[in-house]
Formats: C-alpha cells, structure tokens, sequence
C-alpha cells in the first residue's frame, strides 16, 4: 500500500462577492503562493455546495438578520461603520429580516413600498429601506436560506473596505471606489497597490473581470480571499468579539 503523500495540496478557500452574474469567487491556497482563480457562480449553492467547495468562504454579504434593529442597522454595521471614516457610507444598513422577505415575487415597485412599510415597523427610529440595500435583498435572500448554524462554521461575513483597511494598518482607503455610481480609477488603482503588496499579481487585477462582473467585484473578491486566509490561520478579527446570534442561531458579525 502506498503511504499518504504528506505534501498534499492545502485547501482551498474563497472571496466572495455579489455580481450582477451572481457571486464572483476568488479561489485560493489556504497556505503558500496565493494561485489565484476566478470564476463567477450563477447560484450560492453552486460555489459552496459539492466535493469542491471551499474550505471557508469570506462573503459581501449578510449573514444573520435582525427581528428588529436600531440607529445604523445591525450591530456590526455600527461597529464597522465607525472604523471606516469616509469610506463608512459603503457599510449599508440591513433592515430585520421580515423587510427583506416582505416583497418577495412582487414587481419591484411593489416590493419596495412593501419592504419599506416593514421596515419602518421593525426599526427604532422608523427608517425605510435604501435603494441600494433594496437590490441586494434577492442575494441576502438567497444566503440566508442556504445558511445554518452549522454552515456558519465555513462561510463568514465580511466586508471589503474593513478588509482594505485591515491590509493598509488600520487605515480606511483614502479614495472611493466609485464616484456617482461609476468607477473610480484612482480608488480602483490605489487598492490594486494594495492587493499586489499582498501576494497577487497586477496583470491579474487588471484583466477584464468575467462577464457579468465589474472590477470592483474583482477587487473585493480578491481582498476578501485574503480574509479568508487570515480566518483559518487564526489571525482574524471579528466584529463584535462576541457575536450575537439570531433567531435562527446565526451570527452576527463582520470578519477582518
């Protein structure tokens, strides 16, 4: 019998981040050269469901909802926000999850006045639902289905410009990354400069994403993978220290 080869290959983890296409991934080693792949999922269930799923995921998106939530959303959002200065207003406040169901299946007029009239009741103070929080709800969705508290154990929440900021010694990024909605050029290089100081190669940041995708999407899946990497050698960061739970049995965090 051939003895186990005791350098097999180290697993892998992902970067997430939602896209128009779905959920782009980077894929990486947990250990050594970084060996980046890219690939978009059409479904959540695509990228963590099967023999090649990856070890752990750190994902753009919520995990755990509120039944009621207070100024600034979930708690970890406030955390968060705090920590981000000028790059805070990209931490979006998610309402309870009875907003985020509240319009599924209808048009998307109705959906909104629907979401917004159950957040108001759900929130102190009363507060309606940002467009921009309004458009991610089908993703939101479609992870908190997937999600258990078992499943915690392998995908975590976290955020792109917290894990920016977590690269650069603490510092948020000084340029955004999109102006009025458009790319930034600027705040897209200065967080490739970062990226490539961290193990990636530029020619890989600057290729054209998949389709479906945009580069910011790359950009944040690939920082994010970097957090992932940071998780499973135990040098990650959790906001709050202590999660709270929901009441589902989720927790309520963002990861660094």
């Amino acid at each position: 019998m051939t003895a186990p080869d005791a350098r097999e290959a180290p697993p892998v983890l992902a970067g997430v981040d939602g896209c128009p296409a779905g959920w782009l991934a980077c894929r990486v080693a947990a250990t050594g050269p970084l060996m980046p792949e890219i690939r978009i999922f059409p479904r959540i269930a695509d990228l963590l469901d099967g023999p090649d799923a990856p070890a752990l995921t750190a994902i753009d998106m919520p995990i755990g909802l509120s039944d009621a939530v207070g100024p600034g959303g979930r708690g970890p959002e406030r955390l968060v926000r705090a920590r981000l200065g000028a790059r805070q207003s990209s931490v979006f406040s998610i309402p309870a999850r009875a907003a985020v169901f509240a319009g599924e299946g209808l048009d998307e007029r109705e959906a909104y006045a629907r979401a917004c009239a159950t957040a108001l009741a759900t929130s102190t103070p009363p507060r309606k639902v940002s467009k921009q929080g309004f458009h991610l709800f089908p993703k939101i969705r479609e992870l908190d289905r997937w999600m258990t508290p078992e499943r915690a154990a392998r995908v975590i929440e976290s955020h792109p410009e917290l894990a920016f900021a977590h690269l650069n010694g603490g510092a948020p990024m000084t340029l955004p990354k999109k102006v009025e909605g458009r790319p930034n050029p600027p705040g897209l290089d200065e967080r490739r400069d970062l990226l490539v100081a961290h193990g990636f190669e530029r020619a890989l940041l600057e290729a054209r994403p998949p389709r479906g995708a945009a580069a910011d999407d790359l950009l944040d899946a690939c920082v994010l993978a970097l957090v992932a990497r940071r998780w499973v050698a135990g040098r990650g960061v959790s906001h709050p220290a202590e999660p709270e739970h929901d009441a589902r049995g989720l927790p309520m965090r963002i990861c660094a």
